[in-house]
């Protein structure tokens, strides 16, 4: 996708400082009269909540299951929410599941938001980390698709891409008038990257092979993955990023059990979801993130295989 880089592209300190920022300038005080919505996938990456919250909306958890492909399904959702939305955070690859939205699903969101005039802010700071083929980008695919130019705003990082969360340095692309508006925001709110570290960052955005390597790497950490849980009922191979969603009983029971027995850390599926009517959708989950050495990581998880699915 071509970008102006003076009118189409907001330099960040980090993603997370964008997808909060990004709601602050953009979501309106009301929607057709009525108090906004904002769209979250249940599990979610916390600052969407705290954004919905952050300006006066109603955030709305919607079920990023197995049974929706780990990723949200928007259309199923009442046409009353859908009339009050004002932002959907879309995030592909899905943390921590791993899934990646395809081109149809992203043109159907699209679609959705055209229909019900809302924006999707699309989280793609996992996309350059996959094991075969590139996740479609949503601004792409909304490019293509000829919609509002204000429809979508991508958010992408350094951090998973580099290997470089301590950095800081991410960027939003999207329409001229969010930019514009986003950019205003930061002007007032925004600290601003020093200068040494700018330079770091340029430097690291213009090298691709670090980024391959590092995928391959990745890339070699799946298949082990895949063959230390192979017949682990529920089990699911990520397509992208650097998680493992891990099936069990009751997620914070084995985060405790892994750590009083054998000292590995993982996160309890349930804290990266909200319960919704009695159902908190990461409840029976772990997460394990995939970013040790090779060597490490592969004892690690045949050391979860042996004592939580023995």
């Amino acid at each position: 996708v071509a970008a102006d880089a003076e009118t189409q592209i907001l330099p960040l300190n980090g993603t997370r400082e964008g997808l909060f920022n990004a709601a602050i300038a953009l979501c309106p005080e009301e929607v057709r009269g009525q108090k906004p919505v904002v769209l979250i996938p249940n599990p979610f990456y916390q600052v969407y909540a705290v954004a919905a919250l952050a300006v006066g909306a109603e955030p709305v958890f919607v079920p990023a299951t197995a049974k929706t492909g780990f990723l949200p399904d928007f259309s199923a959702l009442p046409k009353d929410i859908l009339n009050r939305t004002a932002i959907a955070y879309l995030c592909s690859p899905s943390n921590p599941q791993g899934a990646v939205a395809s081109r149809e699903d992203l043109a159907e969101n699209i679609a959705l938001a055209e229909k019900h005039d809302f924006q999707i802010f699309a989280d793609e700071c996992y996309a350059e980390i996959y094991r075969d083929t590139p996740p479609p980008g949503a601004l792409e695919v909304a490019t293509e698709g000829g919609a509002d130019p204000e429809r979508v705003v991508v958010f992408h990082s350094l951090s998973k891409r580099s290997n470089l969360p301590g950095l800081r340095s991410g960027f939003a692309a999207g329409g001229a008038e969010s930019i514009a508006r986003m950019k205003q925001l930061r002007t007032y709110a925004g600290a601003p990257l020093p200068l040494p570290l700018q330079r770091v960052a340029e430097r690291a955005w213009g090298d691709e092979a670090h980024v391959e390597a590092s995928r391959s790497l990745y890339r070699e950490k799946y298949a082990i993955a895949d063959e230390v849980f192979a017949g682990v009922p529920g089990y699911k191979p990520p397509q992208a990023g650097f998680f493992l969603w891990l099936p069990v009983e009751d997620g914070e029971a084995a985060a405790l059990e892994l750590w009083t027995k054998t000292g590995i850390r993982v996160l309890p599926g349930a804290y990266l979801a909200r319960e919704v009517n009695g159902d908190n959708p990461g409840k029976r989950y772990i997460r394990v993130a995939l970013v040790a050495t090779k060597e490490e990581t592969e004892a690690a998880l045949a050391t979860i295989r042996r004592t939580l699915y023995a």
